[in-house]
């Protein structure tokens, strides 16, 4: 078993271009946890890559974290090149002023009796935009596929917009693959039940916000990890 961090961060408010690729080959049996840290500064362009083969009976977990960077793309892409596979591919995207980042994923199942499963969560503030592209192709031999994706989005202001495309692409005829893609605001009766009870406006969002990504930070098994992804998500929301 493996867990591995792969952060990026830059030392003061330089410019900076990130173009960076990981290649990652999981052996049968092997299991990965992989957690994806960008926190750069805003003046960053970050261009990312990820390239991910499982053999049978092998595990993934991935998480890509995206708090920096002025302009970012990542291209995660997992090939199911056995049975008996498991792969959670799950983001957090909190970004703001004029950010922009764009996922753009892609699950290949090529083989029978493989689950997959996929959270986005995007939060945006101020003018920052997002896209997310979630592609999942199920191949003519891959039968009793289990495939979920989710991508859900957070704007807090009206000036924030994301563009999401979830796509599934299936040639066999034994599966369950479901997906989906959801954009609001945050609730108003929570926010003031929060506030009635004497928190503040912007540590009331925060902790809504908080609620909202936990699906995806909580599952992160790396307690001191898990931790500092929470610290650093509430240090983005104004409240550290």
């Amino acid at each position: 078993d493996l867990r591995m961090l792969e952060s990026y961060a830059t030392i003061g408010d330089g410019d900076a271009l990130v173009l960076p690729v990981a290649e990652m080959f999981l052996a049968p049996n092997a299991h990965i946890e992989h957690v994806r840290l960008q926190r750069e500064s805003l003046k960053s362009v970050h261009i990312g890559l990820t390239e991910v083969k499982q053999e049978r009976d092998s595990s993934l977990n991935t998480y890509n974290i995206v708090y920096g960077g002025g302009l970012t793309r990542n291209d995660i892409n997992v090939f199911l090149n056995g049975s008996n596979l498991h792969s959670r591919m799950d983001g957090v995207v909190a970004v703001d002023g004029d950010q922009h980042v764009d996922n753009h994923t892609r699950l290949d199942h090529a083989y029978p009796h493989c689950d997959s499963f996929e959270v986005y969560k995007h939060v945006l503030a101020d003018r920052a935009s997002a896209v997310f592209n979630g592609k999942i192709f199920v191949h003519q031999d891959a039968q009793k596929t289990d495939a979920k994706q989710t991508n859900q989005a957070i704007l807090l202001s009206p000036e924030a917009t994301i563009n999401s495309k979830p796509q599934l692409e299936i040639f066999a005829d034994d599966v369950k693959c479901t997906h989906g893609a959801t954009v609001g605001q945050l609730d108003d009766d929570p926010l003031f039940y929060l506030r009635s009870r004497g928190i503040p406006k912007a540590e009331a969002r925060a902790l809504m916000v908080y609620a909202f990504a936990a699906e995806v930070l909580e599952k992160i098994s790396h307690m001191e990890l898990r931790a500092e992804l929470e610290r650093l998500l509430f240090e983005k929301l104004g409240v550290a």
